[in-house]
């Protein structure tokens, strides 16, 4: 069950989307999200929209925190998660204590509509420099359009620190070169993420259950420099989540962690939960852990109303 975890909660939005064309961050969107990030999700919003069983399975993995900011774009009077192509959610480090979330989205916005509309209900912005920061409905959240095809929404400080970033006043995620050389290797997928160091060594952790009170994962843990995962639908189900290591020999360390730990899950699971591990395979190459997931629509349905699967999204 911890090797699953590693799909569904870690996966989010991803457990959403249908593959279709590439879900690209534009520059604006890059400009807005700030350096010190700790994950990034990126969602072709447009598929997920279109298909009820992807709704469905996000309803049951979105995490609290993800789920407020789309209830707040689809109930703030605005329409415009109807006009919204590509959604992204950005969790940054605002502080080594502090985490916040800012979601950007891209696609073909009817602003002059939207700013008519807030001036006929008398709702005044908050100027921000050459920005105008409007409240988001009643739900407390804030919204500033950057053009017709970018908007930023969030809670208030998170914007104004997308917005920062935005205008050069702290530095934006095109100055992280570690994230952005992660990205050349996802961003021609549907769905995709990266975390942070810190981010994947806390995934990891909760991926290797007690195993990671052996004395192996101390080794292994502050080796731990980023991961990247993808998700489609296109035939079946198909997960792919890459964890880069400082070297061969960690990388090859915590495999074998994990494979000690999806043995053990084997002997105390269901059949349908051994089936699942067994669709799971670990390995690792060239000093990264790799870990890929793929089973048949009707596999993943059954999966998805199994103890395993309700187990793991809690």
């Amino acid at each position: 069950m911890q090797i699953l975890k590693s799909i569904f909660p870690i996966a989010t939005l991803a457990l959403s989307a249908t593959l279709l064309p590439a879900a690209q961050l534009s520059g604006d969107a890059k400009a807005s999200i700030p350096k010190d990030i700790q994950q990034l999700i990126v969602v072709d919003y447009r598929a997920m929209q279109n298909s009820s069983a992807a709704m469905d399975m996000k309803d049951r993995v979105l995490p609290p925190e993800l789920k407020r900011l789309e209830t707040a774009l689809k109930t703030s009077g605005l329409k415009v998660d109807q006009d919204a192509d590509i959604l992204t959610f950005a969790a940054f480090r605002e502080s080594a204590s502090s985490t916040r979330i800012v979601g950007i989205a891209q696609g073909q916005f009817h602003t002059r509509e939207i700013m008519a509309n807030f001036a006929k209900n008398k709702i005044k912005p908050v100027a921000m420099r050459n920005n105008n920061i409007y409240p988001m409905g009643q739900n407390g959240m804030s919204v500033v359009f950057l053009n017709q095809t970018t908007m930023v929404f969030g809670e208030k400080d998170a914007v104004r620190a997308a917005l920062d970033a935005r205008d050069g006043i702290t530095q934006n995620f095109l100055a992280n070169s570690d994230m952005m050389n992660e990205m050349v290797a996802v961003d021609q997928k549907a769905v995709w993420s990266l975390l942070d160091q810190k981010g994947t060594q806390t995934m990891m952790r909760s991926v290797l259950g007690d195993a990671a009170q052996l004395a192996d994962y101390d080794t292994v843990r502050n080796r731990m420099k980023s991961s990247r995962y993808t998700m489609d639908f296109e035939n079946g189900v198909k997960f792919d989540m890459a964890v880069v290591m400082g070297d061969t020999m960690t990388a090859a360390t915590c495999a074998t962690l994990l494979k000690g730990v999806s043995i053990l899950k084997k002997t105390q699971g269901t059949s349908l939960e051994k089936s699942a591990l067994d669709q799971t395979t670990i390995d690792s190459n060239s000093g990264t852990l790799t870990v890929s997931y793929s089973s048949s629509d009707g596999q993943f349905a059954s999966l998805l109303s199994s103890p395993l699967f309700q187990s793991v999204v809690k």
